[in-house]
């Protein structure tokens, strides 16, 4: 569906913990997220920490709608 969005001039970020199923559908923005029951953010950190993981998460996301890509992408949050 993302593919689908992206031809009609909509950008689109794809968040998935198996990114290869996106990219090898044509998503052009993917990120990578943690694992397959919590994509966004990680139960085995502190709230704090997971809050701050989620809004970098987030930041990312928001930030490759931003950014003009040609073929697939697999970005992934630097770790602080």
């Amino acid at each position: 569906m993302a593919k689908e969005i992206e031809r009609v001039g909509i950008a689109v970020a794809f968040f998935s913990a198996i990114p290869a199923i996106p990219l090898n559908v044509g998503a052009y923005r993917v990120i990578l997220g943690r694992a397959v029951p919590y994509v966004l953010g990680d139960p085995h950190l502190t709230p704090e920490h997971e809050r701050a993981l989620r809004r970098q998460q987030v930041l990312l996301g928001l930030q490759s709608l931003c950014t003009a890509v040609t073929s697939p992408t697999l970005l992934e949050v630097q770790a602080a």
